[in-house]
Order: structure tokens, then sequence, then C-alpha cells
């Protein structure tokens, strides 16, 4: 008895390591991309695309933001409403609803989605699914309804909508389940399945530069043809970021999103059209990022750290945040308006108020102190540049006071006396008549002005740095001792959002308060307002995010980007 299991033991382990051997050297399933047909301008592949959609039906992040007032703005939005038109258009091809219960049943494991136009929204989609499992959808229990064609020996279906032009089609091939909005893409991809030599995405430069660049695949990537995205109108009128122009310069890119319990981390690749040459100068401006950044005290709201700023960039953010953050002349806009929905009614009581045989009143142009800081900073040559700033409630808990620090660090040492100097003669025509509240007094490391108005400033050879908030400033010069922990890079940025969230929807409920006339206007307005509505109902759906930060590098034929968010629980 005793041999025959020593026997049934080594029986079983010779099996196990011919069919380890097996797995080694028969070769793998080609990867999902293989058998997309050329011509796509976007590539999104999921390693596990059921548990996507399972935890986002799952979270709470949904259920809040379902209900929200930024769902709310959203569900009314031009991109919102072209979505729904071409929902409604794909279920009168299919003959059955593209919701999230059709979503569910067609979400296999490793999935990939290629778009081939954006405005038509003309996709092909190639999921891993158990034949089984494809079989009990209710896209499979429709096909009677669909026409029957033939592409590699494959049977796959096709259905029309005559009104739309709109066509859904679709085939389960062994265990994977296909289904496009055009017949030749579904016709493609079957050929590309049996492995006909058919040119696919993977032959195309965009794609194999792309992909060759990034790293390894995250729980979900994807690859953008830039060169054919960003002419498009679409891209243009959609694209959330106002930034049409950088992207200009970008041929492809490719981003991938890792998973886990503590945080979401997204690493971008864009690559160049046009390779640039590196120089000292720019290496030591990423190394200056990595001294500067250590200098952002852990408990500030939002911090950003930049490389090589000009002279006139230094300038406006020491205005902007410091030295003159009051009203000015107004920003001239780029973008058109937009157009709010309400109930008709058109100003309200305090319009009362507002004089109508006056000129407005002119803001002066400022004076030339500014050409004073500018020329400082010129002479200095700023390597890098960090902004700080925090909130806090006032002692009574009512009102939210916003705190600012700025520091440089420059190629050489600051002449402390001159930084002084310069920095009275800018305020001394917006703060006084004479010189009361612009004497120096020596504190503990920094200088600050003996006005009401808190002004300090630190020079620590190569480091200047300037507050409106003594105790910001010494938060920030007691970093100073600290090892540089941070790689070089072109832009370091962190937003603490756990700590701001609060402060933000408080402060924006108070200016974005209506102008207390219950039963004016104002109080019938039912379109939510920007700030204390829109966003601060998208960033109470996001509580559980506690912080962001996002490290930029830039090598002579690529950018570099890490965006990473990091959860509560």
């Amino acid at each position: 008895m005793k041999r025959a299991a020593i026997l049934l033991l080594v029986s079983i382990a010779s099996i196990g390591a011919t069919w380890a051997a097996f797995q080694v050297l028969a070769p793998g399933a080609p990867p999902l991309s293989s058998y997309f047909p050329a011509g796509s301008l976007l590539y999104l592949q999921a390693k596990d695309f059921s548990v996507l959609v399972a935890d986002w039906n799952a979270s709470p992040q949904k259920a809040s933001w379902v209900k929200s007032k930024n769902y709310e703005v959203y569900s009314r939005s031009r991109l919102f409403l072209r979505l729904q038109g071409a929902g409604q258009q794909f279920a009168a091809a299919a003959g059955l609803s593209p919701d999230m219960n059709f979503l569910t049943q067609v979400a296999g494991t490793q999935s990939g989605l290629a778009l081939y136009d954006i405005g038509k929204l003309e996709f092909l989609y190639v999921t891993k699914l158990p034949s089984a499992s494809s079989m009990q959808s209710a896209l499979w229990q429709t096909r009677a309804k669909f026409e029957t064609r033939s592409a590699a020996g494959v049977t796959f279906y096709v259905r029309r909508d005559p009104e739309s032009e709109r066509e859904v089609t679709f085939a389960i091939n062994g265990d994977y389940l296909i289904l496009a909005t055009r017949e030749d893409l579904l016709a493609g991809a079957l050929q590309l399945m049996t492995g006909n030599k058919e040119r696919s995405i993977e032959a195309e430069q965009w794609w194999s530069q792309s992909v060759a660049a990034a790293g390894p695949a995250g729980d979900l990537r994807m690859v953008l043809n830039l060169e054919k995205i960003v002419p498009s109108p679409y891209f243009r009128s959609y694209w959330i970021q106002p930034n049409i122009t950088d992207m200009k310069q970008y041929s492809a890119a490719v981003s991938d999103l890792f998973r886990s319990s503590k945080e979401y981390r997204e690493e971008r690749v864009l690559l160049k059209k046009s390779a640039i040459a590196g120089n000292a100068t720019a290496n030591d401006a990423a190394n200056a990022v990595a001294e500067l950044v250590r200098l952002a005290p852990a408990d500030t709201g939002t911090y950003e750290v930049r490389a090589s700023p000009s002279a006139a960039d230094c300038l406006n953010v020491l205005e902007t945040k410091i030295l003159e953050p009051h009203r000015g002349p107004a920003t001239t806009q780029q973008t058109a308006p937009e157009v709010q929905l309400s109930s008709g009614e058109t100003g309200s009581s305090s319009d009362l108020e507002t004089r109508i045989d006056q000129a407005p009143l002119k803001t002066p142009a400022s004076s030339d102190a500014s050409g004073s800081l500018k020329d400082l900073f010129q002479k200095s040559q700023v390597r890098a540049l960090l902004q700080v700033q925090a909130t806090e409630r006032d002692k009574d808990g009512v009102y939210v006071r916003i705190h600012s620090g700025v520091a440089f660090i420059a190629a050489t040492d600051w002449p402390e006396n001159t930084v002084r100097s310069t920095f009275v003669d800018f305020l001394r025509p917006s703060l006084t008549t004479g010189n009361l509240g612009l004497q120096w007094q020596a504190k503990s490391g920094y200088q600050e002005l003996d006005g009401l108005w808190s002004f300090a400033v630190a020079v620590r050879g190569k480091y200047l740095l300037v507050s409106d908030d003594s105790s910001l400033l010494k938060n920030m010069f007691a970093n100073m001792n600290q090892k540089p922990a941070q790689m070089p890079a072109v832009l370091v940025a962190g937003f603490h959002h756990a700590r701001e969230r609060e402060n933000f929807a408080r402060l924006t409920g108070l200016l974005g308060r209506p102008n207390a006339n219950p039963g004016g206007p104002a109080a019938s307005e039912a379109y939510p307002q920007f700030f204390s509505d829109n966003l601060a109902s998208f960033s109470s759906a996001l509580a559980g995010v506690s912080l962001q930060t996002i490290v930029i590098r830039e090598a002579s034929d690529r950018v570099l980007q890490t965006v990473t968010y990091e959860w509560s629980r």
C-alpha cells in the first residue's frame, strides 16, 4: 500500500512537470490587439473588463455620483445628448438597449475596443467570454432578427436601422464575442483571428512606437493615434482640456492604469513628432524641481513645482497669489460662454443698486514697479518655481481664509537687500501714500513687514521664499534640512483632496449663494452653480480620494507622466 502511494505521488509529479514544460513550450494566444484591423484612432484594452464593470456598479462613488449635481449638469451637456442619441440609434439597429445590463452580459475577461470614427462612434469590440455565457446574452437571443453573413468560415449576424442607417453586427468565435457597428470591421476581425495576413493595428507606426515606449500593460490600457485625433473637430469640441495647440506636438500616446486597494496609478507616455536635443540648462532645472518640492509642507492643500519658468511667469504667480490678489482688469476670454438654462427671469432686485448715471470704475494700469521685479527674476535666472496654497477656517468657523506661499530657486544667490527694496517699491503705491507698513522687521529666519497686511520674505542663498502667512513660510523653510526624495522632473504637483474638500464646499457655498432674496429670481434658479453645486458635488462623490499627485518628466523624444490617486480607505 505504501509503495502504491509513493508510485502515485511520483506519477502526479511527473504529469505536473510534463504539463508545466508543455505550457512553457506551447505558443501562447496572440495578443487581443492582433485581431483589430488597421485604421483605428483609439484602442482600449482591459485585463478583466467584467471585474471593472462589477467594481464600478458596486462602488459608492457611482451611487453618489448619479445623484449629484455634477451628474445633473452632465446629463444636460451636449456630450451626454450626443452619446444618448448614439445609444438610441444602436438600440434601433440592434433591437435592444445598450444599458448597463447589456454591458454586464457582454463583458468578458480580456477585452479590447477600437474606435474608428469619433463622430459616428464606429467601433469594434472583442472580449474573451465563454461561448456558453455569450449564448445566454440578450444579444444572442435576438439573433433571429438579424441577417446572417460569413467571413473566414465563421457565421456572423448583421442588422441595420433604415432610418439612421446604423448597423450592428456580432459573432461568436470560440470563446470570443465580437461586436461592431460596421460589417467590414467584424469581417476583418474574423479574418485576422483565423490567421489571415491582413493588416492589423499592430502593423501601424503609431501603435508600435507607443507600445514599445510604454512599460508593462496596466489593468486598463489606452493607445491613441494623436495625429488623427487632434485635428478632428469632435476632439476640439469635446476635449475637456483647452490645450489643443500643445497636443499638436505629439504623434501618439499610451496610458496604463494600475489599480490597487490603496491607490490608482496612471502611467502616460506621449511621443513627440520631432525629437528635441537635451541641454545642461534643462537638466539643471529638472534637478532644481527635485530640490524645491521638498519645501512644500506635508499638510498643504495644493502645491506645484515647475522647471524653467520665465521671468514673466514668476512675476505673474507672485502677483496673483500674494502681491495683488484683488480685482483687476478682466481677463480676455478665449472660449464662448456656456448657456445656462433657467426659468426665464433676467436680473434680480440687487441690480437696482447698480448706478447707470455714472461711468463704470476703471482700474488704473499698474505702475512700472513690476518692471523692477521682472528684471530681478531675469538676472537671477530662476531654475524652478514652487507655489503652495492652503485654506483654514477662521476662529468662528464661518469664513475660509486662503494662504499662499511661493518659492524660487535661482542659478545664483539672491541679493537680499535688493529683494526687500524691490518688494517695497512694488507694494508702496497700493498700500500707502507714505511709508507706513513698509518697514521690515527681523524675525526668526525671515523678514516681515510691520503693517496690518501680512507679508513675509526669507532669503537662503539661492532660495527665495515669499508668503502672505508667516506660519506657512516657516513650515516651508523648515524642510530645507530634508534630503531631496523626488527624482528630477519638469513638473511635480499635488492636491490634498481630503484636507481641502470641506473648506472648498464651504467657501464656494458662501460665494455662490443667491443674493439673499428668497422670493426673487435667484432663488428660483434651477441650474446648479458651477463651483458650489457642480464641482462640490463631484468632490463629494470622490470623497474617498485623499490625495492626487502628478509627476512629469521629459526626454528628447517623449514626455512621461505619472498620475497617482491615493484612497483614504
